[in-house]
């Protein structure tokens, strides 16, 4: 795609000057491609973070353990609209923050991990049942083979 977009400015840049129109078309397509281009590497994958974040920040639940912005460790006890209230440490200090602040749910990261990892070793556990399966098959042919 790069490599396109180079030889249509070339090509441009190497007219003669007859006719402009054409050498303007194409830096007005080479403009639309490279918006485009930012549109789909940059600006969409930012978005779509931005939205996540939001999920994860309207969907925190009392009990949630959560890290802030600036690095506090704290689990939720009182919900309200705009605010949270987290309680720290062993001696159990409260904190009033802004829902903005929360960085991370490390329950529902923990709870995601072992998803995760559950999916993978059923993945494997099915991987290797078919190839059981297969050897078994094989091995049921050369006995037959060999009768």
């Amino acid at each position: 795609m790069f490599d396109s977009i180079l030889l249509m400015a070339q090509s441009a840049s190497g007219t003669s000057g007859t006719g402009t129109t054409g050498s303007s078309t194409t830096y007005i397509i080479m403009m639309v491609v490279l918006v485009g281009v930012m549109y789909f590497l940059m600006i969409r994958p930012q978005k779509k973070r931005q939205k996540e974040e939001q999920e994860m920040r309207q969907s925190l639940e009392i009990g949630d353990e959560i890290i802030t912005i600036g690095g506090i460790v704290g689990k939720v006890v009182t919900i309200r609209e705009n605010d949270l209230i987290i309680e720290t440490g062993s001696d159990r200090n409260k904190m009033k923050i802004e829902r903005w602040a929360v960085n991370t749910n490390v329950t529902k990261a923990e709870q995601h991990k072992k998803e995760v990892e559950a999916a993978k070793e059923a993945a494997k556990a099915k991987k290797a049942s078919k190839s059981k399966k297969a050897d078994k098959e094989v091995i049921d042919e050369t006995k037959k083979d060999n009768k």
